[in-house]
């Protein structure tokens, strides 16, 4: 398996792989922030408006893949639309209530522990590579994210708001991690099934199958506001408080956060094994991290800043492990 993936321990693919996963973590890195940013907004309406861009800069896309695009079969959009609505408006609905509810950083180290999920469940299922090799770099990497916790927790406990708050957002980041622990895994083996199937083309497809799903969203949450139901009660359609604001920053999600950000995953997925690219997850959390404290305006403290660096090393034995 390792050898099929990696290219007989060809380094430069490996390292292709690495290098389309830490852009893709970098990009998504912004979803952790923007809520946060537009905290007037309710979290399903940023849900949808991402969404929506992401969909309709899709539609532009796919008109210079539209033979890729027509050689698809009816199973692959049906795939498409079921990673589209659990890894995208599922997830990001869970993620964006949860940073609303608990603040950036409790949802951070949350999906923090996706690194560890995703490599331990596509190790359970594909066997990748010997428990043996692969205990020490999730071992350092779950360290890494309790020193982060600890000191995130301080900040929990000295935090003015009802604790039920806190309680709620984890429950709902808990829920992401489940939604992107399974889309991952899926999209990597429907991908490595499909060899010919290019990643740019995969990442449009999913787009296009995002946007009926996120209008359909958008509608929903506009009835149940007109009819005074939660959600979105009292937003003032379309475009909310900020119009500017809003749609610059559902735009750069649904380029970068989204499109490019999945182009470049699903790459990485063809490039490497799951249970390698799980890791690199880490990725994401660190720039979610790196993004959440410049926003709070505040330093990571010491704890944090060993956490990250424990991160980092866990990424490097576990590049190592499947390097031999």
């Amino acid at each position: 398996m390792i050898d099929t993936v990696v290219g007989h321990r060809d380094w430069r693919t490996l390292a292709r792989g690495l290098g389309y996963a830490l852009a893709a973590g970098v990009m998504w890195g912004m979803v952790f922030v923007a809520p946060a940013v537009l905290f007037d907004y309710p979290p399903m309406v940023l849900s949808v408006g991402r969404y929506l861009a992401f969909g309709l800069i899709a539609m532009v896309l796919a008109l210079g893949s539209w033979q890729a695009l027509a050689d698809l079969q009816r199973a692959d959009w049906i795939e498409a639309t079921k990673l589209s609505l659990v890894g995208n408006l599922l997830y990001y609905a869970c993620l964006a209530s949860a940073i609303q509810l608990a603040g950036p950083p409790l949802p951070t180290m949350v999906i923090g522990t996706l690194p560890v999920v995703i490599a331990v469940c596509s190790n359970l299922s594909e066997r990748t590579l010997p428990w043996r090799q692969l205990w020490l770099p999730l071992a350092v990497i779950a360290v890494g994210i309790a020193l982060v916790n600890r000191d995130e927790f301080g900040v929990f406990a000295a935090a003015a708001g009802p604790a039920a708050r806190y309680a709620w957002g984890a429950l709902l980041a808990l829920v992401a991690v489940v939604c992107w622990t399974w889309y991952p895994i899926r999209n990597a083996r429907w991908l490595r099934a499909r060899p010919a199937l290019r990643s740019d083309v995969w990442a449009t497809v999913q787009g296009l199958t995002t946007l009926p799903l996120a209008a359909a969203g958008a509608l929903l949450l506009w009835l149940g506001d007109r009819a005074g139901a939660p959600g979105a009660a009292g937003f003032d359609w379309p475009l909310g408080p900020r119009p500017a604001l809003f749609v610059a920053l559902m735009l750069l999600m649904g380029l970068l956060a989204s499109w490019a950000g999945t182009l470049c995953w699903n790459r990485a997925s063809q490039l490497l094994p799951t249970s390698l690219a799980g890791q690199l997850i880490v990725f994401e959390t660190l720039s979610a991290l790196a993004m959440a404290f410049a926003w709070r305006g505040q330093w990571p403290p010491a704890g944090t800043l060993l956490g990250i660096a424990a991160l980092v090393l866990g990424v490097v034995l576990g590049v190592r492990a499947f390097q031999r």
